[in-house]
């Protein structure tokens, strides 16, 4: 007599599972995140359709000292700005999963690069939530047209790598991995389970197959990718595709590279025809700034190599309520709260009793202690109602003493600063000290020690 399944409780954050139900996840401690599943007993290992009945071959054990240590093949997706992210391209035998909103353009972004690839490259497009002619719709909408894509419409995983092992792609995309599934899982569709084991076996056949595999994700209400943690841990690389759905800009960050940098960012800007990069993401962030407006200074960071220029916007008014309030969209709170405090406490400036809402321009988001001296200068210049000079931007990290702390690559920002027509540069007196002997620049450099020293050298 066959076994009966029996249900389950999978934590939908961290796949822990359990025979019954909890409020909150015994492993990683997130509520409301355990689901119900029914689980099937396993199948004969003579019906199981698994690596071999997919035409994968086992890997065979090696010496170390007998393999070839080549160079990283990479593919070249067209598109500069990914492959800045990616770390110079595609890495053969790799998974990168991509994320976003619904609606944000991760579908577009994978067909711009197939367009690329497919003029050499055969690229193999697997589709689980369009049919065959909505792609070519939207293909023909963006102007991709090339003989060497292919088109495959189709949920069941395990039949998909076996169309792999047999015709062996280039490159692949799968959009997306929710909706992939493995039959023999009693499991519905985006499951724990399901996402778990169909990532995995899409990544044993990339490394079998020695193919990039790009896998579309789709995050939660929260912004984190649908489905257990462990799919991050999976894949080999983990990009986020961020903005806000009413502009036009697109943000495309890593958050894990095994094979390059996680501190680089693309730009794109989405337009009738596609994504369009952004090569200088400054002019974007800077572009309708108005002149002669109180609240604003303009910040340095620093995202990878890439020296960002952004404009920190601040609004302090008095409040009408017993409770002041304070709002930060861009920035971190905590860290806002922290500098309001500084300002009070070490550079006499009362906002004690006012609302103070501050916001970087753009939608980018900073996590860089380098803002700190613009956020500090926004809040002032909105408190005093006196605007910074539009010519003038201003870095540092500040700390609970109000002195003003040395930042990275101060002199790579300034050479940015110059480039985009910047006259003054306020920076920390420790780095300018560090780098005035072998300093090449126009503008003028004022070194600060703390906040109202900063206020007073901008007003002058």
């Amino acid at each position: 007599m066959a076994a009966a399944a029996k249900t389950v409780y999978v934590c939908s954050a961290c796949g822990y599972a359990s025979s019954k139900w909890y409020g909150q996840c015994p492993a990683c401690r997130e509520w409301n995140t355990l689901e119900e599943e029914l689980r099937a007993p396993a199948a004969p290992a003579s019906k199981r359709r698994g690596a071999a009945s997919s035409g994968l071959n086992r890997s065979s054990v090696q010496k170390l000292a007998e393999i070839t240590a080549d160079t990283e093949h990479r593919f070249d997706t067209g598109l500069r700005e990914l492959n800045r992210v990616l770390g110079g391209g595609l890495v053969k035998g790799s998974l990168v999963l991509l994320s976003g909103d619904p609606g944000i353009g991760k579908s577009t972004l994978l067909l711009q690069i197939c367009e690329h690839l497919g003029k050499g490259l055969r690229v193999l497009y697997v589709s689980g939530e369009e049919s065959a002619h909505q792609l070519k719709l939207r293909a023909s909408r963006l102007g991709v047209s090339t003989d060497n894509l292919s088109l495959l419409c189709e949920t069941d995983a395990q039949y998909i790598c076996e169309v792999l092992a047999s015709e062996k792609p280039d490159v692949v995309m799968i959009d997306s991995i929710q909706t992939m599934n493995i039959p023999e899982l009693s499991s519905s569709f985006g499951s724990v389970t399901q996402v778990r084991e169909t990532t995995n076996l899409f990544m044993r056949t990339a490394k079998t197959l020695n193919i990039p595999i790009v896998i579309v994700g789709h995050v939660n209400k929260d912004g984190n990718i649908a489905g257990p943690k462990v799919l991050e841990h999976i894949v080999d690389a983990v990009l986020y595709f961020e903005g806000d759905r009413n502009l036009s800009y697109r943000i495309l960050r890593a958050v894990k590279n095994r094979y390059g940098s996680t501190n680089e960012i693309g730009v794109f800007e989405m337009q009738d025809k596609g994504l369009i990069e952004v090569e200088n993401p400054s002019m974007m962030l800077l572009s309708g700034r108005p002149k002669n407006v109180s609240g604003s200074c303009v910040a340095c960071i620093m995202e990878g190599s890439r020296p960002i220029m952004a404009e920190v916007q601040s609004l302090v008014t008095p409040t009408g309520f017993g409770t002041p309030r304070r709002m930060a969209t861009g920035v971190d709170y905590g860290r806002v709260a922290m500098l309001l405090a500084v300002l009070e406490k070490r550079a006499g400036y009362f906002v004690g009793n006012m609302d103070c809402y501050v916001n970087v321009v753009g939608g980018l988001k900073i996590d860089e202690p380098a803002c700190d001296l613009s956020v500090a200068l926004a809040v002032v210049s909105g408190l005093k109602d006196v605007p910074v000079p539009e010519n003038v931007l201003a870095f540092g990290e500040v700390g609970l003493g109000g002195e003003i702390r040395a930042v990275t690559a101060c002199e790579q920002r300034i050479r940015e600063a110059e480039k985009l027509g910047f006259q003054k540069c306020v920076v920390p007196k420790y780095n300018l000290l560090k780098i005035r002997k072998h300093l090449k620049a126009d503008m003028e450099v004022v070194g600060v020690t703390n906040v109202r020293q900063a206020f007073d050298a901008i007003i002058g």
